[in-house]
């Protein structure tokens, strides 16, 4: 069956992906010196995460790593503090990747230029990490569309593109909408010592070459997804991260249309009344943003 794909992709840019990706990965392996277009109840269906159905210890999952359309990385290099916020741990923006002030930084140097011991071991907690972004598609969950995938850098050499890697340099761009390849994501369930569970990846495999889907109108659809990870990760605004490195808890104030101490918040409108639509309630984007990993 012939099959017609229009994604303004060309050869030369496949080639330049395939470039990007591997300059980029020797650049990370080297040693270490806004508002949301997509809805509250879209944004769950943009999550691709390798946690496991409730009950198994080990699977798979299938993905495909979809395509950019300008021959860059299509690993996006996106820096997030986690940190404990109301006894969560969530992943916060790092606002000095764009030039912006960052709050957990400045604690962390503060915090640094004590020349103590124990405030330098401290510091740590406030130091933003890198992670990897990439939008793929969950062949298990094709009916959602493009999902974002993000995972941790990992400085040992072990870390999810480490692994793919190897396949990218052995078999090409695993990408190409037409002759690319499905990745194949073995899984265990594993536990913490404090006995929080946790996936660990513990290979990926190649599959044979494929199209990226057999309908070309569903490939095109899929490779030219403007959707890009600001649509679906939270980037919080700087009271909101200054609230966080004072220890406190934001909650968003629906009638002031903004973020406010939890403890201002109880001052203001009591703990005893149920929440109404003008009081303050716990940010619910923090808590859909799906991760399986753990924050170290």
């Amino acid at each position: 069956m012939y099959l017609l794909f229009t994604h303004n992709l060309n050869r030369n840019n496949m080639n330049n992906s395939i470039d990007a990706i591997l300059s980029q990965y020797e650049k990370n392996t080297q040693p270490a010196a806004s508002g949301n277009k997509v809805s509250s109840e879209d944004r769950l269906k943009k999550y691709f995460t390798t946690i496991l159905p409730k009950g198994s210890t080990s699977g798979q999952k299938r993905i495909r790593i979809l395509p950019t359309k300008d021959g860059s990385s299509c690993f996006k290099e996106v820096e997030f503090h986690e940190i404990q916020v109301n006894g969560s741990w969530v992943k916060l923006y790092d606002p000095a990747q764009d030039g912006e002030r960052s709050p957990l930084n400045e604690v962390k140097k503060s915090l640094e230029a004590t020349g103590d011991e124990t405030d330098r071991q401290i510091a740590r907690n406030y130091r933003a990490r890198k992670f990897y972004i990439v939008k793929v598609i969950d062949r298990d969950n094709e009916q959602d569309g493009p999902k974002f995938w993000r995972f941790k850098h990992n400085y040992k050499g072990d870390g999810p593109l480490d692994k793919i890697i190897p396949i990218i340099r052995s078999k090409g761009d695993v990408t190409d909408i037409l002759e690319g390849r499905d990745l194949i994501l073995s899984l265990t369930l594993n536990k913490a010592p404090n006995g929080r569970e946790y996936t660990t990846i513990n290979s990926i495999i190649q599959d044979d070459k494929t199209p990226l889907h057999t309908d070309s109108e569903i490939a095109n659809e899929w490779a030219n997804d403007d959707t890009t990870w600001r649509d679906v990760y939270s980037v919080k605004p700087i009271e909101y991260l200054e609230m966080v490195a004072l220890g406190e808890v934001p909650v968003w104030d629906t009638e002031a249309k903004k973020y406010v101490s939890k403890s201002e918040s109880e001052t203001d409108f009591g703990g005893s009344a149920p929440l109404k639509a003008n009081v303050p309630v716990e940010d619910p984007q923090v808590s859909q943003e799906v991760d399986d990993d753990l924050p170290f």
